[in-house]
């Protein structure tokens, strides 16, 4: 059986304070279930948190780049709730439903082209090198 998520109420100090950053960061009235299940082990909340505000800040990707990345690598890995939460956050951030089929599009290309290159062990070319 799976855990509950834990709740603001039910926090710890320590879980607490990050759910604090978390929504005074993204301006939300709660945090999502992601970091309540995480919120099972403080140490990993806090550190993917930390990575989290990191790597997602604006800086020479913009926020609508970062989200789109996010979510091509979710699509990748086959993972429904980034999948979710990242098509959500990127058309917050301005995806268009045209610019959300041609991410699909060259993720779909991407790994059928990875797996033929893998598949046939094509050497790397030297001028890629």
């Amino acid at each position: 059986m799976p855990r509950a998520p834990i709740e603001y109420r039910d926090a710890s100090p320590k879980v607490r304070a990050v759910f604090d950053d978390i929504k005074r960061t993204r301006q939300v009235d709660d945090v999502n279930n992601f970091w309540k299940y995480l919120a099972h082990d403080p140490v990993t909340l806090a550190r993917t948190w930390q990575s989290v505000k990191e790597v997602m800040v604006p800086s020479a990707l913009d926020p609508l780049t970062k989200e789109m990345i996010y979510l091509a690598v979710s699509v990748t890995n086959g993972c429904g709730y980034c999948i979710a939460s990242h098509t959500a956050a990127a058309r917050k951030a301005g995806m268009s439903e045209a610019m959300f089929g041609q991410v699909m599009a060259v993720v779909g290309m991407a790994n059928e082209t990875n797996r033929l290159a893998n598949g046939y062990r094509v050497p790397i070319d030297p001028a890629f090198e």
